[in-house]
């Protein structure tokens, strides 16, 4: 702590104009000092403590050698050792430097110079420089846990040109080709992995996890022991690197002493003859329970809780049998070299607030063994603790190296409390990280977050710095304040009864109107909450004046009763007055930059501020505010984020510090919380988030299919995510005309020979007509003569349109919390699942099955259905029936008379046993796929067996029970089921994926599919030319769901491979040849999204390091238009070629979307010009691989530049349940008219959109896709009226997809008149349907009705002047509904 007082880091106050608002403000600086400091601020002497600037090196960190090196007077002419170390962390300086010093001041045998270097400091090109210069006249070099490939490429290339001179090189585990270097004298490791003694089988060892570690360790505790009294050199030398472990693993200055005398005067020449003294090494507990304040360590934890409860200076709250435990595990690198002042202080601060602490700690990398062994109570098998913290930072089994989850998840799924993994930082300083807009390191984000959240792990709160002169931790005390609180009110749901317990359901309204209360993604929110408020009365909590049905829980939130007349205002829970406000948020000044003094017009009734929601009994459910711009055209052009509301901020004082919620439970995909501004990763306390949520325990229900925003929750607002599932998908099937096509075409089939047939092809055309398919197939006139097999081939391409319609998936209706799918609603799912080949399961998909018994390849058939060939259409289209019927009659099997799934395992054993009797072998023995092969089938069907199972399965409940019950929830995959079935079941606590592991070997061969596709059909409709330049978006989720397709898209497109590293991390790419390429390399503008650069910082790096790369390649122009574009733009911009070559962009640093979509739905836009001015103002933000530290810098010139190119722009459709119009994000990201903008020919892009929702992957162009979602969902009677079965939610489901399909007439041009006109004869021609939209949402009608008029409006939609007087009057009628007046 004292290292932060004595060296504040202090700004003259000149300086003040380059530094961000919020830092002038001083009421923000008391957060990062400690408390005795903070009266000293507000004179302005002090200067200012925070700055916001990019600095130096354009690097994280700007720390140097030099704080690291000794350099001895050496007044006795002694001979002179040096010592150049290499470390991940920097716990070994203070301890390394202590030795040295000593060893110095006595001044015996030798003089010591040492050098130690950061392994990220290596990233800057002098430090390197420096640190080849200072192994040329090295003696020893020392390296530990260098597991950073581009890093570790590093340091072995400067180590090996030396090694031979070197006396001595000593590597501690790292990755393989470092440990490669080690030598002793004969000792050597340069043939790791191959070697047959069994320190080298260690190496060998597939999963080089914590088990590796751990063997390590023992085989460090025995064999010198045994080397002792082997006779040669070389075991004496293999002894002495044992030693060596041991002393450095020992940590201490002593230890640290004796390493370096025994190593000097072992292999250092000028020290042959003098016999050096050490002693041996002191060895501390391999695993064990410490204590700042107990006389040892303890490797038993009964004999630990006797000292403790025997301790003289405990207060009285930890005297206190019933005072909560928090469990803490410790690295014990940390509290052998003494670097442990960040431990202490979470200890203390534990104590001071009446929490008894167990810390644990272990010397190798697998923690889970002594989490087992001194948390749990070995006779009870119940756990000692509430809740655990992780101070490690590092997944619990594996740490930087390779980690085994599952054995992590068995550990703690005994302990079964909740899991939270706090962040020492490791890779910058306090003063890097307060400065940095992006907050932790991606390399730090990557080990340390993502890692730990495979595990289940939590809240990742940084809670301690690093001093830049010493490179001590230090603990930051308001970050340890919160950190603690927030363990101890864990661990309180774990001993407070359920009838004590509040908790505050928020639900989300978006855009904000009174239909929208309770939007979710593919949710019922209301029918949710009703069923888990139903199952928490039952359970024992207290739950009061429940109303019946969900309806009348609806009514309730939603309208006021207190309001003489139906008030367009919610029911109001609570009225904040001003000053109870400035009282209750201590960062309330913070806001009135963006909003003025509170309490400001939003959620306010000019007096006081207004918190809407109902309470029953323990319960309160409430509404979370908006964020607030959205209605403001002006706010949206902003291109950072606006802070939250004072309605925003009041809302969660009132749950935190009035209703005192002991857990918040968000409700569905998703609110605004956690987009927030504040730094990406690594909160500090003057982020939103962080402020907002306070000290209240967040669980978040969040759609399984969307792991990349829920990972965004659980990173900025501390959530535990609780999956649940999309509803059961259906296929849209034919309905009006498109049935009759189908009719008419299984006539033309069976009549086609005879004089019939161009009769019925005439009505085939003139019917495509009418269902508009004429702009999707290219028709000939009715009438005109046509031979044969012209004639085949016009109706194949129709037919080929109608199987894709009717096949195309839809998720029915919405989901309701605790009621999972019925077997037969799972079989759409089990079908795709089905259509899936799965080479590492050993699966071959059924379609693949089927058609090999016709001696076809499924990929041919493929090809030639899309190409229309009629024999290849009615085949593919039989496939897909008898695959549906297959699955149908096994799933029949498993179910009883109800339709639910018994028990699958059973059933299918009995199914298994008999082979004869297997239903699919029945189904298909009636259809011309009688021969497919029984034992292929039998693996597929045992498979989907499995699925089947985790579909119906239902957790969403029990989870929820768990969390605020204070146990922890299994984690488990997010993304989409049918490629990935282990995201079922749902109720698990979602992850994402390490970032570091995509793309996959198999995304990259499905990319190559999908851009040579692109690629194709661009030059098909370009006259033959390559597209010289394409605008693509990547988003988080679908990287997930994909394992990363489309960044290999982005890859291949400029003609790049990426190169894992040993331990399978993606950090570096290769150039392909153009010859291999046969083709030019195709420039690219990559727009991010900001869940993308929040996730995947390391692969927005790896894709500018490419770019650049690939502009700087020694090639003709005409085969590379990434450099062709680099040159003229640099020249144009007077920059150089690397500058020019900036192509990868997203939002600022902690601002999200471009704000298209808010614009549109909230109808708060002029024209489209100031849609693309928002755009503008909003992506223009790039990453720069050669100043990563810097973050994202505004190069909009640039920007504007590269977009001007494009010739096409390109999106990603990758799961079944998301499509073009099904959310807004598709079109907010579309740059199609701006692009047509920026051109000097003023020509409009070509706009293209890949479908790899099913094995046949697409690329269509936009105006088809919207056309078949249009065809599938918004005019489609299976899916609006599964929607309107679910009552309110349903009606506000059918108006989203109208406003999103006016976003694409705004950002695209692209939607067809009768899209909007077939829509207005569907929803208001039809009396009926009108009647039951108005009754059953009339706030969602009349946004409906309004957006009818605005596409009319805004020249999207062209119709007859009697429409739009109906609407008008439908307008007004239903607004005097709304207000309540009977005429």
């Amino acid at each position: 702590m004292a290292s932060l007082v004595s060296s504040p880091f202090t700004l003259p106050l000149s300086k003040t104009e380059n530094l961000s608002s919020l830092s002038q403000k001083q009421f923000f600086l008391h957060s990062f000092l400690p408390k005795k400091l903070n009266q000293g601020i507000g004179n302005g002497k002090a200067g200012l403590r925070v700055k916001c600037a990019a600095v130096g090196n354009g690097l994280f960190t700007q720390t140097t050698q030099e704080v690291r090196r000794i350099v001895p007077d050496n007044k006795n002419g002694l001979p002179r050792v040096k010592i150049v170390y290499v470390v991940l962390e920097a716990q070994y300086q203070a301890s390394l430097s202590a030795a040295v010093r000593n060893l110095n001041s006595i001044g015996k045998d030798a003089s010591y110079e040492v050098v130690g270097y950061l392994v990220e400091e290596l990233r800057d090109v002098n430090n390197y420089e420096n640190f080849c210069k200072d192994l040329e006249d090295a003696n020893i070099f020392i390296g530990s846990l260098i597991f950073v490939e581009e890093l570790a490429q590093k340091v072995k290339k400067a180590v090996e040109k030396e090694r031979d001179r070197l006396d001595a090189v000593l590597v501690f585990p790292s990755m393989p080709e470092v440990m490669r270097l080690n030598k002793l004298g004969s000792f050597s490791m340069a043939q790791l992995g191959q070697s047959k003694s069994p320190f080298f089988q260690l190496f060998k060892k597939k999963k080089q996890g914590a088990g590796f570690a751990d063997s390590m360790l023992k085989l460090v505790r025995t064999l010198p022991k045994v080397l002792k009294y082997l006779p040669s050199d070389k075991a004496q030398d293999a002894r002495l690197y044992i030693l060596s472990l041991q002393f450095w693993l020992g940590g201490s200055p002593d230890n640290l002493e004796n390493f370096v005398k025994m190593i000097s005067g072992s292999y250092v020449p000028a020290l042959k003859g003098t016999k050096v003294e050490y002693s041996d090494p002191v060895l501390f507990l391999d695993s064990g329970v410490w204590h700042p304040l107990a006389p040892r360590m303890y490797d038993d934890v009964k004999e630990y809780l006797n000292w403790y409860d025997t301790r003289r200076d405990a207060n009285e709250k930890l005297k206190d049998p019933n005072a909560p435990i928090v469990g803490l595990v410790l690295q014990r690198s940390h509290i052998v070299t003494g670097d442990d002042s960040h431990y202490v202080a979470v200890i203390m601060e534990l104590e001071a607030r009446g929490a008894k602490v167990i810390p644990i700690f272990a010397g190798g990398l697998d923690f889970s063994g002594p989490v087992e062994r001194y948390l749990i109570d070995p006779i009870t098998k119940k756990a000692f603790v509430h809740s655990v913290i992780s101070l490690t930072g590092f997944a619990l089994v594996g740490g930087p190296a390779r980690q085994d989850h599952p054995k992590a998840i068995q550990a703690l799924m005994k302990l079964d409390v909740p899991y939270l993994v706090a962040l020492p930082l490791v890779f910058q300083t306090t003063e890097e990280w307060l400065n940095s807009t992006l907050g932790l390191h991606p390399i730090q984000v990557a080990l340390q977050v993502a890692l730990p959240e495979l595990d289940g792990g939590m809240e990742p709160i940084v809670f301690s710095g690093r001093d830049p002169r010493t490179g001590k931790s230090h603990a930051l005390h308001k970050r340890v304040e919160q950190l603690c609180t927030r363990a101890i009110r864990w661990g309180e749901l774990k001993r407070k009864a359920k009838t004590e317990k509040r908790v505050a359901i928020t639900v989300f309204s978006f855009p904000p109107d009174k239909g929208n209360v309770g939007t979710a993604a593919y949710l019922n929110v209301f029918a949710s909450i009703f069923s888990v408020l139903k199952d928490l009365k039952k359970d024992g909590y207290n739950v009061e004046d429940l109303p019946e049905t969900a309806e009348a829980l609806i009514e309730e939130v939603i309208h006021d009763k207190e309001a003489k007349f139906s008030s367009p205002s919610l029911n109001v829970a609570y009225k904040m007055g001003v000053r109870e406000y400035q009282n209750l948020t201590p960062y309330a000044r913070a806001l009135e930059e963006s909003w003025g003094k509170p309490p400001g017009n939003l959620n306010s009734d000019g007096e006081n501020l207004l918190v809407y929601g109902k309470q029953y009994g323990n319960v309160f459910i409430g509404v979370q505010p908006t964020f607030g711009y959205e209605g403001d055209p002006m706010r949206l052009l902003f291109s950072k984020s606006a802070s939250p509301h004072h309605g925003f901020a009041a809302y969660y004082s009132f749950v935190e510090k009035i209703f005192k919620a002991d857990a918040v439970l968000h409700f569905g995909t998703h609110g605004s919380l956690e987009f927030m501004p504040g730094k990406q990763v690594g909160m500090s306390d003057v982020c939103y988030p962080d402020s907002l949520i306070g000290n209240i325990p967040n669980v978040y229900y969040y759609a399984a299919n969307n792991p990349s925003e829920a990972t965004i929750a659980k990173r900025r607002s501390y959530a535990n995510t609780i999956s649940y599932l999309t509803p059961p998908a259906e296929n849209a099937g034919l309905y009006k005309g498109l049935k009759q096509l189908g009719e008419l075409i299984a006539s033309y089939q069976s009549l086609k020979d005879t004089g019939r047939g161009p009769q019925i092809v005439n009505s085939i055309i003139s019917t495509a007509k009418q269902c508009n398919l004429d702009k999707d197939v290219e028709l000939p006139e009715e009438g005109e003569e046509l031979a044969a097999n012209e004639r085949d081939l016009v109706v194949g391409k129709v037919y080929s349109k109608i199987m894709e319609i009717e096949s195309r998936l839809l998720p029915c209706g919405l989901h309701i919390i605790g009621e999972p799918p019925s077997a037969m609603e799972a079989v759409a799912t089990l079908v795709n699942i089905a259509a899936l080949d799965r080479p590492e399961e050993g699966i071959n998909s059924l379609p693949a099955l089927l058609a090999e018994t016709q001696g076809r390849e499924i990929e041919d058939i493929y090809r030639g259905n899309d190409k229309g060939i009629l024999k290849d259409v009615e085949l593919l289209r039989q496939i897909t029936e008898a695959s549906r019927g297959a699955i149908g009659a096994f799933v029949e099997k498993t179910t009883n008379s109800k339709g639910q799934v018994v028990d699958v395992a059973d059933k299918l054993t009995s199914i298994l046993g008999f082979g004869v009797n297997e239903p699919w072998v029945q189904y298909l023995s009636d259809t011309k796929f009688y021969r497919a092969d029984r034992n292929k089938l039998r693996t597929l069907f045992m498979y989907l067996g499995e699925c089947l199972k985790l579909v119906v399965a239902d957790n969403e409940l029990g989870s929820l029970k768990q969390a605020l019950e204070g146990g922890y929830v299994e984690p488990g995959p997010g993304g989409d089921p049918i490629r990935n079935p282990k995201v079922l079941p749902t109720g698990k606590n979602i992850h994402a994926l390490d970032p570091q592991s995509i793309p996959t070997e198999a995304a990259l061969q499905s990319a190559k599919v999908v851009v040579d596709r692109l690629l194709e059909r661009q030059k098909a409709d370009n006259g033959g030319k390559y597209p010289e330049t394409v605008a693509l978006v990547l988003w988080g989720t679908d990287n997930i769901k994909t394992y990363g397709e489309s960044l290999a898209q982005v890859l291949w497109m400029i003609g790049v491979r990426p190169i894992a590293d040993s331990v399978g991390r993606v950090n570096k790419v290769e150039p392909v040849s153009i010859e291999e390429l046969g083709r030019p390399r195709i420039d690219v503008v990559v727009n991010c999204s900001g869940v993308f650069r929040d996730l995947f910082i390391n692969q927005m790096n790896l894709l500018d390091s490419a770019v650049k790369m690939v502009a700087e390649l020694d090639e003709p122009e005409d085969q590379n238009y990434v450099r062709k574009h680099a040159i003229e733009q640099a020249e144009a911009l007077g920059v150089g070629v690397r500058e020019a070559a900036t192509r990868i962009f997203s939002n600022a640093s902690g601002s999200y979307s471009s704000n298209v979509n808010l614009a549109v739905e909230n109808s708060s836009w002029n024209d489209e010009k100031q849609l693309q001015d928002m755009y503008l103002s909003r992506k223009s933000f790039a990453f720069d691989s050669d100043s990563p530290g810097v973050g994202m810098t505004e190069k909009r010139k640039v920007f504007e530049m590269a977009l001007s190119t494009a010739d096409a722009t390109f999106q990603n459709l990758d799961s079944s349940e998301i499509s073009l119009t099904d959310v807004s994000h598709y079109f907010d990201s579309d740059p199609t008219n701006l692009v047509q903008g920026l051109r000097k020919d003023g020509k409009k892009p070509s706009a293209y959109v890949a479908d790899t929702t099913t094995a046949n992957a697409q690329v269509r162009t936009l105006s088809e896709t919207v056309r078949l979602d249009a065809r599938t969902k918004l005019l489609n009677p299976k899916w609006y009226e599964g929607m309107l079965s679910t009552g309110y939610e349903g009606v506000r489901e059918i108006e989203k997809r109208l406003t999103n399909t006016v976003g694409w007439s705004a950002t695209s041009g692209q939607v067809d008149n009768w899209v909007y006109e077939e829509a207005n004869s569907t929803f208001i021609k039809d009396e009926e349907m009108l009647k039951r939209l108005m009754d059953t949402n009339p706030n969602s009608f009349r946004k409906l009705l309004q957006t009818f008029l605005e596409a009319n409006g805004r020249g999207y939609w062209d119709t007859s002047e009697e429409n739009i007087e109906k609407l008008k009057e439908l307008y007004s009628e239903v607004e005097d509904k709304i207000e309540g007046i009977d005429r």
